[in-house]
């Protein structure tokens, strides 16, 4: 028997488990909208301040550089004019000695701030300005005995007690001779020093901009983040039993938008909550006397053989109606479906002979084409013919037994209108706005086997248009149903 590692011994943990190693990670960051969008702007603003305090250095510094290049070449070239040029005290260009030179020179200039001037004759000092710096260089013999020993200009930096100093040494020539040399240095870390304190002063400037920015962006992020958790909160208040919650919209920005749509869709999951508890109700209340009426029957079925033939066919009557409860209640489920029309272009007098010429076959009664529209409708043909027979057969059932049927259409101002009107008992005025719910049956003594869909039926298929039904009817002088449809379905205009 292998003593080794068995299949379900957990592997090794030296390298360890990708997945488990980047969830492990994505942890460590801020699990808080909040905080995430406070760490997103804390570090824009901290990249911000560095780069500031950055880009803030580099320009001093090169400016730093330009301002010494700029001071020592100008020293530089007074000297050159200078000895290029006549001494005063003669009136005749400067002989073979540059003391001369160095003397009107350093009478007539004063250094800046940080600046010293130096003159060798012959390898020593010979003069120095008296302007006050750190350190003198002419008493650095090393230095002495470096520019003594120049027969060309150098511009050059060396390190010393007092710092980096920068310096522009100037041979100076009588005759063909370096008799001289002139020196003019720059104590870097000094004129360094007054730039440092601007760069201090910019990222102090920026930590202030960070901190002021974090605490803008806290508040900004509460309003941002509030509305959505009174948003989750809402969500998870909100239950079957209770869809009333909604979400206070405040302002008109993308968050009060959010907050408005969920509304709307709570509002639209609340009516179609009522409407499918109303719908359970409703279809349970009517399936209830059939299924009773055929278990009765079943269960006392007699032995006669002419009783028990009665008795099948009437339970195969109330077993068609439930058929066509079951049908009409598909229907109806199926209107809010994606395929529930198949779209074409009508003509609206075609279809309106038609319809005339399909209503004859549900009764011998006087059909009567009252108007004949004239214009093209986009339309599912199939279902405003199954509406408008609705509507024919409604009429059949209530519009008395032998008077005329009209049926008609019209397109105007953008809309189909499709009619039918009868001359029957009417529609009481306090029940005219609910001859449309599902299962409601005629209160005026006409007798119908309908099963009381047929109206909810025509409304579904005229909603589903984007259109409606109408209805007009005096009691007692008959009913005019009217669907209206816009002609086109690719825009939404309102109806009128």
């Amino acid at each position: 028997m292998n003593a080794g590692v068995t299949p379900d011994a957990p592997a090794s943990s030296g390298h360890g488990d990708p997945g488990r190693s980047l969830r492990a990670r994505l942890r460590a960051y801020p699990s808080s909208l909040r905080m995430r969008i406070l760490a997103c702007v804390i570090g824009l603003l901290a990249l911000a301040t560095v780069l500031f305090v950055a880009v803030t250095y580099t320009v001093l510094s090169i400016r730093l550089d330009q301002r010494i290049d700029a001071d020592l070449t100008q020293e530089a070239n007074e000297l050159r004019r200078l000895a290029a040029g006549i001494n005063p005290a003669t009136g005749e260009r400067f002989g073979g000695d540059v003391r001369p030179i160095f003397d009107l020179y350093f009478a007539r200039n004063v250094p800046s701030k940080n600046e010293a001037l130096i003159a060798l004759v012959n390898g020593e000092p010979y003069v120095r300005s008296r302007q006050v710096v750190p350190y003198q260089l002419d008493r650095d013999t090393a230095l002495v005995a470096r520019w003594g020993a120049l027969r060309e200009a150098e511009r050059a930096q060396v390190d010393t007690p007092a710092g980096r100093v920068d310096y522009y040494a100037l041979p100076v020539n009588v005759r063909g001779r370096t008799e001289g040399v002139f020196v003019a240095a720059m104590f870097r870390d000094r004129l360094q020093s007054d730039y440092d304190e601007a760069v201090l002063a910019a990222g102090a400037t920026g930590v202030g901009v960070l901190l002021l920015g974090s605490l803008l962006a806290w508040r900004l992020a509460g309003r941002v983040v509030d509305p959505v958790s009174r948003l989750t909160r809402t969500a998870r208040s909100i239950s079957e039993s209770d869809l009333s919650r909604r979400i206070q919209v405040d302002g008109r920005d993308e968050v009060a938008q959010q907050a408005e749509t969920f509304n709307e869709m709570l509002d639209r999951l609340e009516r179609a909550f009522q409407t499918q508890r109303q719908f359970v109700d409703d279809a349970g209340h009517e399936l209830r006397t059939p299924l009773t009426i055929v278990m009765g029957h079943l269960d006392l079925l007699p032995e006669d053989p002419v009783e028990r033939q009665e008795t099948v066919s009437l339970v195969m009557d109330e077993l068609e109606r439930m058929n066509r409860i079951v049908g009409d209640l598909l229907l109806l489920a199926r209107r809010e479906q994606s395929d529930f029309l198949e779209l074409e272009t009508i003509e609206i007098g075609s279809l309106t002979d038609e319809l005339a010429s399909k209503a004859t076959a549900l009764a011998p009664r006087e059909w009567v084409v009252e108007s004949r529209g004239k214009g093209i409708v986009v339309a599912d043909r199939q279902r405003l013919t199954q509406a408008m027979l609705q509507l024919a057969q409604n009429a059949v059932s209530h519009g008395g037994r032998n008077g005329p049927i009209w049926i008609g259409s019209r397109v105007s101002d953008g809309v189909a209108r499709l009619w039918v009107r009868d001359r029957g008992v009417g529609i009481p005025d306090e029940e005219q706005a609910l001859v449309f719910d599902r299962f409601r049956r005629a209160e005026n003594g006409t007798r119908t086997d309908g099963s009381g869909l047929g109206l909810p039926i025509v409304r579904a298929i005229a909603e589903a248009h984007r259109g409606r039904i109408e209805l007009a009817s005096t009691y007692g002088r008959g009913s005019t149903f009217t669907i209206v449809i816009p002609v086109d379905q690719r825009h939404e205009e309102e109806l009128t």
